[in-house]
């Protein structure tokens, strides 16, 4: 269970959270022979899910006063059923969430804010990354604590780079320098592309352009998120560079079906993608590296990357249970748990004290490497997708001007605007 970009798709249910307005809490105790019962619902399996059964374990034997238990399912499917589940008066104690679906965890009146909890010295909030706390704050409420965040890098074919005679990518890369190499690891005698880009229209099309945008100096919404934004000239300079190498250069694998990335860059085919941690497993027969995001020459946005943090969300099932679900959360997401988790799923550091840890990432990057440069590459998260129940919508309209651009259909600047209608209308409720 990734944090994967395509998951924000299924956030399509505000109108179920806003159903919730008039219905009440549960204030059952939870309580059973003196312990304090309360229920987990996440989505772990694999290596996280016997981490995290493991880090329960420990917490009930720290703690005699609570029992602490969980549901796996699916998290895609966890937003539709805490609604189902509230609607019911049987909510879970804490939910594992995706972040994309803050603006309607917000709505959800038995959710609780946990912003005067986390105020408190003991939490250290200030020691999350700054992308994991934006994401989890809607307003003035604070709907979540960091559960993983990860972010967006290249990684790249040591082999491929070293036959094309060229240099593997650098910290001080530009979008022109990543375009050069995209071309010249191209041998369409061989089926060879420089560069995979996922051109299903999807919320991870929308990601991979989004971290452009932004280092080309622009925002998908205005400051007040009203209006789209993406449609500025910094938009359509980003916009222009994936037309420049998908329909001139020809340098760019377009992923229509979204599945073929790691199997492609695993057999060689593919010079370099721009991915997230949970793909460096999944290619074990290469030979790769990772390095930062390149940026925009002419740009003083330098290098960013997008992030898709996700959450522990509380909800408040009476006193008792929702404080010991507050405290279940708290020592969670402590560093030493932080750290332990980590080392034991590969999953990025949620908290930068651990981030900076040198002897921790020096092991991450040992069980998995390349990690190091994606820990390195969290200070590069300067901004989060707009909090907005209407980003689902948004996100469609983008996706379409983006692969219609890559297909060559639409030039970058006509297909912005598009999209951009398309955008406004969404906001404004028309």
């Amino acid at each position: 269970m990734k944090s994967r970009p395509r998951s924000w798709m299924v956030a399509l249910l505000t109108a179920g959270a806003l159903a919730l307005a008039g219905c009440g809490g549960g204030d059952g105790s939870g309580s059973a022979g003196g312990k304090t019962k309360i229920v987990v619902w996440d989505g772990y399996t694999d290596a996280q899910g016997k981490s995290f059964t493991s880090l329960i374990d420990q917490y009930n034997k720290e703690h005699p006063d609570v029992e602490v238990t969980q549901l796996v399912s699916s998290s895609d499917l966890v937003l539709q059923k805490v609604l189902t589940a509230v609607r019911g008066g049987t909510p879970p104690d804490v939910a594992y969430m995706f972040g994309s679906w803050a603006p309607n965890i917000a709505k959800i009146p038995q959710v609780v804010d946990m912003t005067p909890y986390v105020k408190q010295p003991a939490w250290n909030w200030d020691d999350f990354y700054v992308g994991e706390r934006q994401a989890a704050t809607v307003g003035d409420k604070i709907v979540g604590v960091p559960a993983l965040v990860d972010n967006l890098a290249i990684v790249y074919n040591k082999k491929l780079f070293q036959q094309a005679g060229i240099d593997p990518p650098s910290p001080d890369w530009t979008w022109d320098d990543f375009r050069a190499a995209a071309k010249a690891l191209t041998d369409p005698s061989k089926k060879q592309y420089g560069w995979m880009i996922p051109a299903d229209g999807s919320e991870d099309t929308v990601w991979h352009y989004d971290a452009m945008l932004w280092e080309a100096g622009g925002d998908i919404l205005t400051p007040d998120n009203t209006k789209a934004a993406f449609n500025s000239d910094a938009g359509v300079e980003a916009l222009t560079m994936l037309q420049q190498m998908a329909v001139t250069d020809h340098s760019v694998y377009l992923d229509t079906a979204n599945t073929n990335g790691t199997k492609l860059m695993n057999s060689g085919k593919i010079g370099m993608m721009v991915t997230g941690p949970w793909d460096l497993s999944s290619i074990p027969d290469i030979d790769y590296g990772v390095q930062v995001m390149p940026a925009f020459a002419d740009s003083n946005a330098g290098h960013q990357t997008i992030s898709g943090p996700d959450n522990w969300v509380v909800f408040d099932n009476g006193s008792e249970r929702k404080q010991a679900a507050v405290d279940f959360v708290q020592w969670l997401t402590a560093a030493e748990q932080v750290k332990a988790d980590s080392l034991a799923t590969g999953d990025l550091p949620t908290r930068t004290s651990v981030g900076q840890d040198a002897p921790f990432v020096k092991q991450l990057n040992k069980n998995l490497p390349g990690s190091s440069t994606f820990v390195a590459n969290l200070s590069n998260v300067k901004k989060v997708r707009p909090a907005v129940e209407q980003y689902p919508a948004i996100s469609e309209a983008m996706g379409q001007a983006i692969v219609s651009v890559l297909l060559g259909k639409t030039q970058p600047a006509a297909a912005l605007d598009q999209a951009a209608q398309a955008t406004d209308a969404a906001l404004s409720g028309s």
